[in-house]
């Protein structure tokens, strides 16, 4: 599959950011120290009264944010996805999910795609995490096109949004055409072997993988599943009743992710041969992102691999 590099998620989001602010006078934005690598410095420079950095307290972020909300306002609060979910997470369980509050959390640099910046600053627990807060909706967008498309639903309903982006530049996989909505998958490619669930980078890394094994005769489907929760059970109950064989591919810890999802949700009504593409139970060290997926199992050679194990033919 050809690679066509576009912009980093977060780079689409801070962009979006600032369209919103023209014609959502209630959105404000918030951020702990970080706005030029979230990319919501964009924002502050457009609208300075709509703008507040709180400083290196992501506790207090939230607090003010559902203040905020509380209040009629749109609060989007950003910061790295490690340092936002970890540490304000007691904030987001009861100022935020219980309180119902209409709170946009999206976070940056999460998963190990962030690199040389090391195993502090790699979100790989935040799915997890985000998905046991009660009403909260959570997305993985895999590229810029996404990205714009699903930020900008979550201005419009009103519920609490948890958006995880990331690093680097992300490779091109939708156009503008796309139709996305919360809660809905997207199949990318049709496939009668082997259906591939999977999102964020690990949707692009699935597509080359399908090509691969297209060459030695395995026909393989790849859904991107950008959002979590809620989870599209019709099209996961669809695809892997056609196919019979579903590889859940992740950016994320193996324990709470999207392959918990899918695998509860296929054992209660579609029980098929599973396989999971996903961080083992680690923490990953500092390095080139192709490194590191290629060390910590989430390379296309692993998807291909995984692949073949689920139709055992390893």
């Amino acid at each position: 599959m050809e690679l066509r590099l576009g912009k980093a998620t977060r780079d689409a989001y801070g962009q979006t950011l600032v369209e919103l602010g023209k014609t959502h006078p209630d959105v404000v934005v918030l951020d702990a120290d970080l706005s030029k690598s979230t990319k919501t410095a964009a924002f502050g420079e457009a609208y300075p009264d709509r703008f507040f950095n709180v400083g290196i307290q992501e506790a207090n972020l939230v607090g003010v944010a559902s203040g905020l909300a509380a209040c009629g306002k749109v609060p989007f609060i950003s910061s790295f996805a490690s340092f936002l979910m970890c540490k304000g997470y007691d904030q987001l369980r009861m100022g935020v999910a219980f309180s119902e509050l209409n709170v946009k959390v999206v976070a940056s640099h999460g998963g190990i795609t962030v690199g040389e910046d090391g195993a502090s600053q790699m979100s790989i627990e935040d799915l997890a995490l985000a998905t046991t807060l009660p009403l909260f909706k959570v997305m993985i967008p895999c590229d810029e096109v996404s990205t714009r498309a699903l930020v900008r639903q979550a201005a419009e309903i009103k519920a609490p949004v948890y958006i995880r982006t990331c690093r680097p530049k992300a490779p091109i996989v939708h156009d503008e055409k796309t139709k996305f909505e919360i809660g809905k998958g997207i199949k990318v490619r049709d496939g009668k072997d082997v259906t591939i669930v999977a999102l964020g980078f690990m949707v692009y890394e699935s597509l080359v993988a399908a090509e691969k094994l297209k060459a030695v005769g395995i026909d393989v489907g790849v859904i991107d599943l950008h959002t979590v929760k809620p989870l599209d059970e019709a099209l996961i109950l669809e695809q892997a009743r056609k196919t019979g064989h579903v590889v859940v591919a992740e950016e994320h810890q193996i324990w709470g992710g999207l392959g918990s999802a899918v695998a509860t949700l296929l054992a209660r009504k579609a029980p098929c041969r599973m396989e999971f593409v996903a961080i083992q139970d680690t923490y990953a060290e500092s390095g080139k992102p192709e490194e590191l997926f290629e060390k910590y199992g989430l390379s296309t050679n692993h998807i291909v691999n995984a692949v073949k194990r689920v139709l055992g033919k390893a």
